[in-house]
């Protein structure tokens, strides 16, 4: 996809699993952790995408306003969402720009097996207070050795930028030498050293056009279908 700019309806069409999502906020927490980890970002999800389901974001946030498509309840944390909803959430709700970031990789069967697996295990991950996030992200940045360096991570906690972090690893695409606890919003901008495995290639962020909220507060009729 060479366009810069795309309405919602057609990132939606064009997303597959692997894909990145990434937010940008004005608010005060939003440039918090946008200045402490020098990025333009706050939020990264990831898509998911199988077989003839809608499209899915996995990620972790401090909301539980949405329902968790695969535990079915409302919780904070790691959670598997609605992809549409989602970003009209961080849109509305939260005031947040939105990027699509698509994956220029093959998305095998055994790949989505592993999405899959690592949601069925970090689903309700609960999300760090802003000490342990802090604490988590300086432990990120030590080496990895011996067989600590090749035994994924199973965090009691974690933040967005871990999560998709951890997912990536699961399918193959990074090379798993940086602790996934390192990864912050930021890493999945263009621009940064991401440590993708040879041949994997992420392309530029296209904005993405959210519709303006129905001031009736009606749902969309994508929603309503």
């Amino acid at each position: 996809m060479l366009a810069t700019r795309i309405g919602l309806d057609e990132a939606l069409d064009a997303t597959r699993t692997g894909d990145l999502w990434l937010f940008r906020g004005r608010k005060i927490a939003d440039r918090a952790i946008q200045v402490s980890t020098n990025s333009p970002v706050n939020h990264v999800g990831m898509a998911v995408v199988i077989d003839d389901l809608p499209p899915l974001m996995w990620h972790a946030e401090l909301g539980r306003s949405l329902e968790d498509l695969w535990s079915g309840a409302h919780q904070r944390g790691a959670q598997l969402h609605d992809l549409r909803s989602a970003v009209t959430q961080w849109a509305h709700r939260y005031g947040q720009r939105a990027w699509l970031r698509q994956l220029d990789h093959p998305v095998t069967r055994e790949m989505e097996d592993a999405v899959l697996e690592t949601i069925a295990r970090l689903d309700g991950t609960p999300f760090p207070s802003t000490t342990r996030l802090a604490l988590r992200w300086l432990w990120g940045h030590t080496p990895r050795f011996g067989q600590d360096a090749t035994e994924p991570e199973d965090p009691e906690m974690a933040y967005c930028a871990e999560i998709v972090a951890i997912t990536f690893e699961e399918m193959g695409l990074l090379t798993g030498e940086r602790r996934t606890s390192g990864y912050d919003p930021g890493s999945f901008w263009s621009g940064d050293v991401l440590g993708l495995r040879q041949g994997v290639v992420l392309g530029r962020e296209i904005a993405v056009d959210v519709p303006a909220a129905d001031p009736s507060g009606a749902a969309p009729p994508h929603a309503r279908s």
